[in-house]
């Protein structure tokens, strides 16, 4: 599970490459500044859905859900997928 220091991160650099102040940010997200200011500087416990939901609309994001455990694949698996193919290939 993505903790909230590390969605918080994102939101931050988000912010900040579009320019916008944290009070800004909350207008157009229809939250509070001070909740903008802890959520960024990790002194938000917990925040909810819709404030979550609005944050990341109005920076042009969302969320997305996928199955626990999910990953990407790493370069070496990706190798490894490669070569177990290729020694599957009866043409040789």
């Amino acid at each position: 599970m993505l903790p909230l220091s590390t969605i918080a991160e994102q939101i931050a650099s988000k912010r900040k490459a579009m320019g916008l102040s944290q009070a800004a940010l909350a207008k157009k997200a229809r939250v509070s500044r001070s909740t903008i200011d802890a959520l960024e500087n990790g002194r938000l416990g917990e925040l909810g859905y819709a404030k979550i939901t609005n944050i990341l609309s109005a920076l042009g994001l969302e969320l997305k859900l996928q199955e626990a455990g999910a990953r990407r694949p790493t370069l070496e698996d990706l190798m490894n997928e490669e070569s177990d193919d290729q020694g599957l290939d009866r043409r040789r």
